[in-house]
């Protein structure tokens, strides 16, 4: 006895090299609807996975909970990251202010001029003492053995996405009698 086949196919993405002809339109695509039992697949282009004449989505209630909810984590994060950083320039500008006012009065005390430069000399150093520390951390963070390679490309490709990912992953066929 054969089993029926299940209306529930999910969706791989192959190489260019491998791409083939729409099994309906005959489009090249890299788009292949398979069986969870990978006993069946056929190829289809995005253009019939966006009919919903042909298909559509199953959609899992709990991933798109935790999507919405990563979401959500991802805007808190760059809200905090804007007001920390605003909390940095309004430090930066009372500590500069604080330098113009000790260095206009120590210009008027001093006639030389001296302390100017001096302080010039001050805030170099302590720039290039800070972007040596930055360094060392980063030259620690690359070669500490502890930080696992996955843990690396997480951050490095944490930016970047696929469609794949930016899509559903499954679906139903649609159903006609005929």
């Amino acid at each position: 006895m054969t089993s029926q086949l299940q209306n529930l196919w999910h969706l791989r993405r192959v190489g260019e090299a491998s791409s083939k002809p729409c099994d309906i339109c005959y489009k090249p695509t890299t788009s292949v609807l398979i069986t969870p039992d990978q006993k069946d697949y056929f190829y289809i282009c995005l253009g019939h996975l966006k009919d919903r004449g042909f298909c559509t989505p199953v959609i899992d209630a709990a991933e798109a909970a935790a999507k919405k909810k990563k979401e959500e984590l991802d805007r808190e994060i760059e809200l905090i990251k804007k007001e920390y950083e605003e909390k940095i320039k309004k430090r930066k500008k009372s500590k500069e202010s604080k330098q113009k006012e000790k260095s206009s009065n120590t210009s008027k005390d001093d006639k030389a001029g001296n302390s100017n430069d001096n302080n010039k000399d001050e805030d170099e150093k302590a720039e290039k003492e800070k972007n040596d520390k930055v360094r060392q951390g980063i030259t620690h963070w690359i070669f500490n053995p502890n930080i696992k390679t996955c843990q690396i490309n997480a951050l490095i490709d944490q930016g970047s996405t696929t469609t794949s990912e930016d899509g559903p992953r499954i679906f139903a066929l649609q159903k006609y009698n005929t």
